[in-house]
């Protein structure tokens, strides 16, 4: 392959705050770059940059004004900033990992788009971020050389909702972080000890944001601590996220309220640790073009309780227990069917880890991605030779 300078769009390489986009990312981009010493990469980042991630020598970190999180100031530094930069550096390839990417430059781009959440549950981003993304997102799917999405489920709806060629799309799936292991009982504990003062715990992983549905899982938890058949905790990891009012209003209405824990964003080995030591994961979004903390509870050998929509039973597997995330009774039946058989999915839970590792792992979704961008260069090469001769 010719020995290429790629630009890669890194606005969401934000220390300690790497959330999907910024992990996929992350932990695709680290990878690729390290296997590829022949490559020169320009990561463009709308800010400051952590030294983090800078992972090795064949990268140019570059920061482009403005800050770039206002659909207004999307759409200036995509079309007006980047189109400036190219000119400079004369990239040969576009990665954008964030759905978005310029209409004003005529690069071969590789597109990740994550999933069409927008359409779906548009009353849950403000405004002018739906009009922006139901504006452009059929544009940069029609201009872009390459999509990448995260499961067969967000490929579907893609094309589905988009009329786009099967042949433009690939699913790279996400992975998870190999720090996310069963912990033994003894580890259990130490961290039980840390979180919850001992007591056995439900997970929940994300932000709180009314597509995550966080409400409808503390009314569920609340009503199966009613039924007292288990003093389980409820902690609750990551950070309020927007519109998020109707979720604290439920909470602050529970019963139950000082048993549910709030932790916050963690780091990645507070997490593992968190993660690891829990009961049971309950994710009960109402919609996931992937869902990492599904994965990552799987790594952990962890039990999944999650709900029946959208990627998630792709991505949950067969031994997860399934819910109706639209109901709260639905989830509480869930969690008893869990509590009820305990040992047994705890054990399915630990038999399947390797088997979630072995399907769903960066370095594989790395090495995929190389290979769509080096036929996606290749055919541009190619078709750039062939109108050049007609």
């Amino acid at each position: 392959m010719y020995n290429m300078l790629i630009a890669v769009n890194t606005r969401f390489l934000i220390k300690d705050k790497l959330e999907g986009i910024g992990w996929f990312t992350y932990e695709t981009m680290k990878r690729l770059t390290r296997n590829h010493p022949e490559h020169h990469f320009l990561f463009l980042f709308d800010r400051d940059w952590d030294p983090e991630f800078i992972f090795s020598d064949n990268i140019t970190p570059v920061k482009v004004w403005p800050p770039a999180r206002h659909p207004y100031l999307w759409k200036y530094w995509f079309d007006t900033a980047l189109p400036r930069i190219f000119k400079k550096y004369k990239p040969d390839l576009f990665i954008s990992t964030d759905g978005m990417m310029s209409l004003a430059v005529n690069v071969p781009t590789v597109l990740v788009v994550h999933d069409l959440a927008y359409i779906e549950f548009p009353h849950h981003i403000p405004r002018l971020t739906y009009e922006y993304l139901k504006h452009f997102t059929p544009k940069y799917l029609s201009k872009a050389d390459a999509i990448i999405t995260v499961s067969d489920y967000s490929k579907k709806d893609i094309i589905d909702k988009y009329q786009i060629a099967d042949s433009k799309i690939d699913v790279v799936a996400n992975g998870a972080s190999d720090n996310f292991k069963p912990l033994d009982e003894v580890n259990r504990s130490i961290v039980k000890q840390k979180i919850s003062s001992g007591s056995e715990y439900f997970i929940y992983v994300g932000s709180i944001h009314p597509r995550k549905n966080v409400g409808m899982l503390m009314k569920a938890y609340d009503q199966l601590r009613a039924e007292g058949i288990c003093d389980h905790k409820l902690v609750i990891v990551g950070r309020y996220a927007w519109k998020s009012g109707e979720t604290y209003n439920i909470y602050k209405s529970m019963q139950f309220i000082d048993d549910v824990i709030f932790t916050g964003s963690m780091n990645q080995e507070q997490l593992t640790e968190a993660i690891g030591a829990a009961d049971a994961l309950v994710y009960p979004s109402l919609f996931e073009g992937f869902g990492i903390p599904v994965l990552e509870a799987r790594y952990a050998g962890v039990p999944v309780i999650c709900s029946n929509s959208s990627s998630l039973p792709e991505v949950g597997g067969e031994h997860a227990i399934y819910f109706d995330p639209n109901s709260a009774e639905a989830i509480t039946t869930a969690m008893v069917q869990f509590l009820k058989n305990r040992a047994e999915l705890k054990r399915n839970a630990l038999e399947s880890a390797y088997e979630a590792r072995n399907i769903y792992n960066w370095d594989n979704s790395a090495n995929k991605i190389y290979s769509i961008m080096q036929a996606t260069y290749d055919n541009y090469r190619a078709n750039r030779k062939y109108t050049a001769n007609t």
